[in-house]
């Protein structure tokens, strides 16, 4: 199983879900380009970059085929080498994931556009004030703002307006037909990051899909509620069908 994180994150927000997923799956989480502890120079940080860096990656480890699971953008991206590389992908599970770009947060939409971003980015005090100071709203884990502060460190000014403005124009319906393979849509009805509606687009293009909701959770529903988070992407992974 390849777990892929999300915008301005790293493999560090799986680390308790590995714990758990590694005692049944050989469990392997990523860095996109620009993000955590993978390299930071690259000719562009889109989502398309990260689909082919997902296939580079299988490539290299000599993975043929694997479930994909991805929060927030990597989920986005996980539905893409579903379409692109399907022989690649047995499953796929999304956490609070966009399917159309416009289903971002206003502030999100806005850190797309570079003289924005290139403030934020050169001011990164003031994200980590809002983190500190918005934390309840985006997760019940105490520790998110500082998992997210740690990430935000190591992130470049590329990879994050270049990796938000191209989601920012992603729109996955015309393309969600083509998937086949079981899907999992979880998300959060606290979500203030990305629509906690986008389990509807998923369910209208692939209609096997398999969606659940968590009445108690924000984006961050690994963190918010772990335990059945846990077990609902075990029974996923487990099932023939990806049906419960």
């Amino acid at each position: 199983m390849i777990l892929l994180h999300g915008w301005l994150g790293s493999w560090g927000l799986w680390q308790e879900t590995m714990t758990q997923i590694g005692q049944h799956f050989r469990t392997y989480a990523l860095d996109f380009w620009g993000f955590g502890e993978s390299g930071k120079r690259h000719a562009t940080f889109t989502v398309q970059d990260f689909v082919a860096m997902v296939h580079q990656f299988m490539e290299q480890l000599g993975i043929a085929q694997a479930p994909l699971v991805g929060h927030s953008m990597g989920g986005t991206v996980s539905l893409m080498v579903a379409v692109k590389y399907p022989p690649r992908v047995a499953k796929v599970a999304v956490v609070g994931s966009p399917i159309v770009g416009s289903s971002l947060s206003f502030l999100l939409k806005l850190f797309g556009r570079r003289p924005i971003a290139a403030i934020i980015h050169h001011n990164l005090w003031i994200l980590r004030l809002g983190f500190r100071l918005l934390a309840p709203l985006y997760s019940r884990d105490p520790r998110w703002p500082e998992m997210m502060n740690r990430d935000l460190s190591r992130t470049t000014l590329d990879s994050f307006l270049l990796s938000i403005a191209s989601l920012r124009q992603v729109d996955l319906r015309p393309r969600l037909p083509q998937i086949k393979v079981p899907v999992l849509g979880m998300y959060g009805e606290r979500d203030i990051v990305v629509s906690p509606r986008q389990w509807q687009p998923i369910r209208e293009g692939i209609p096997h899909a398999r969606i659940e909701r968590f009445k108690h959770a924000g984006h961050f529903i690994m963190l918010d509620e772990p335990q059945r988070f846990t077990q609902t992407l075990i029974d996923f992974l487990n099932s023939r069908d990806g049906t419960a």
